[in-house]
């Protein structure tokens, strides 16, 4: 018998602002323990909250983008629970009345268009988190109330997804719709992208669905992949043993590859929801929705076929490029001072990121030590034949390190490309006569005897000679 897996994704991201959900209190990561807290977030008798409307925003910017349909009147609901990082034992979220509700995002599976169909999108404050004990023999855990109340959207997917590929696609699309909008920095490593799975697995062409096992304590993509395939495996393993699987809460170990039973699920009963009793209802305005949707960016799949199209770039160098909304901005500024695409291209997908990889830093920091208008001065160089490529990349560093201007670089150091055909002549005659072996060479069929011939000229020249001359002047020398 076959076993079909179903997966369902809820996802967890930090809205980036300043302030947090219902207080003035700051959202800075890595603040000393419990320094960004106040009677409000923290849920002290007769506190008032009062909602940031940028997090209103954005929250509405992301379920436009995911084809949501709108609720214009909504409100906030409580959620009971006790946890030792929920100091109030409730947190005040949205679930009879969403922001969002029905909407879909496309994502692409070897060439061909799937749809990921959307449940809803919804508001809530985040809790805090706790710090556990690592030293030997100790065992306490601490409480950590910073992130406590920080502006946290809840996007949850219908189960639509049947494989780790389809998972991995629809993830990496989200994380750059959140990117392109500027609503989320992402950074799993601080918690502030989080991704939830659900697993079920269920005979192939049962009419239900198996019970679903939700997968917690996912840091990474990668780590939400291995759970979810072994989550898989191991379902598939108890309903091919004449076992049931039971719907469960359970811990993913990313040391030891395996999940752990953490609680029975529970329902929406369990959370005894109300409506939010401290807060009115929410209106949306259509003037509001109107400006949130001309707000909306080119997000990466389209703005990827419009460089294919535009700019005439393979389709690898279009999602390379495209993958980072701010690296896609730096190309589009030096193709326009270059006037050569792919030039531009090039130069990004090889030394620029080479450089960013070797340095540890992001484009936009790059880009502040080398703007495009510099970094097309010196394509433009290397293009006019003032410098040869190998020069070109030698000043591309030195800009990197100092910030000079590549016209600067290239006087003050005299890099400029010998292109003077009675300069050149007089060097190639030279090298001509140190090496006859190679002349006969050449001259008995080895053609691969130019090249070295041209690198003892480069050498002479230290890298200056331009390789069109010396070729052209060796063929005539040659015969």
């Amino acid at each position: 018998m076959k076993y079909l897996p179903t997966i369902g994704l809820e996802v967890h991201a930090h809205l980036a602002t300043k302030s947090k959900m219902f207080c003035g209190c700051k959202t800075d990561f890595g603040a000393e323990p419990n320094v960004q807290t106040c009677p409000v977030c923290i849920g002290m008798p007769g506190t008032l909250p009062v909602p940031n409307e940028l997090a209103i925003d954005y929250a509405i910017r992301v379920a436009v983008a995911l084809n949501c349909n709108i609720t214009q009147v909504t409100y906030f609901d409580r959620k009971n629970y006790y946890y030792p990082d929920l100091p109030k034992n409730y947190q005040i979220s949205q679930s009879h009345n969403n922001l969002g509700d029905d909407g879909w995002i496309d994502i692409d599976i070897d060439g061909e268009t799937m749809r990921i169909n959307i449940d809803n999108v919804h508001l809530e404050e985040d809790a805090g988190k706790r710090v556990h004990s690592e030293g030997s023999g100790t065992r306490y855990s601490e409480v950590d109330l910073n992130r406590t109340g920080t502006p946290l959207l809840e996007v949850v997917t219908k189960p639509d997804m049947h494989t780790l590929e389809q998972v991995d696609a629809f993830m990496n699309d989200f994380r750059s719709m959140l990117l392109y909008m500027g609503v989320c920095d992402c950074k799993m490593q601080e918690g502030s992208l989080r991704f939830e799975a659900s697993v079920s697995v269920a005979p192939e062409g049962a009419s239900e669905l198996g019970p679903r096992c939700e997968l917690k304590n996912l840091n990474s993509m990668k780590s939400v992949l291995k759970a979810a395939e072994y989550e898989i495996g191991r379902q598939t393993s108890v309903l091919k043993n004449g076992g049931q699987n039971k719907q469960e809460t359970r811990l993913w170990d990313d040391e030891r590859g395996v999940s752990a039973r953490m609680r029975r699920k529970e329902g929406s009963a369990d959370y005894r929801y109300f409506p939010e009793p401290d807060l009115i209802l929410l209106n949306i305005s259509d003037e509001r929705l109107a400006r949130i949707r001309d707000e909306l960016p080119e997000f990466a799949g389209r703005r990827s076929k419009r460089f294919q199209t535009e700019y005439g770039l393979p389709a690898y160098d279009a999602g390379v490029l495209v993958a980072d909304a701010a690296t896609a901005d730096y190309f589009e500024r030096l193709a326009a001072q270059t006037n050569d695409p792919k030039a531009a291209s090039n130069w990004i997908m090889t030394e620029i990121m080479r450089e960013m990889k070797d340095r540890k830093i992001e484009i936009e920091e790059f880009s502040g030590k080398v703007p495009a208008h510099r970094l097309g001065a010196l394509i433009k160089e290397q293009k006019s034949g003032t410098i040869s490529h190998n020069i070109a990349k030698e000043v591309f560093a030195e800009m990197v390190e100092t910030g000079e201007d590549a016209p600067a670089i290239i006087e003050r150091k005299g890099l400029r490309q010998i292109s003077d055909t009675g300069e050149l002549d007089a060097v190639v005659e030279k090298v001509l006569a140190e090496n006859p072996s190679a002349v006969d060479d050449f001259k008995s069929g080895k053609k691969q005897a130019v090249g070295f011939l041209v690198g003892q000229i480069m050498r002479e020249t230290k890298g200056k000679a331009n390789p069109k001359v010396v070729n052209k002047l060796l063929a005539e020398k040659l015969g």
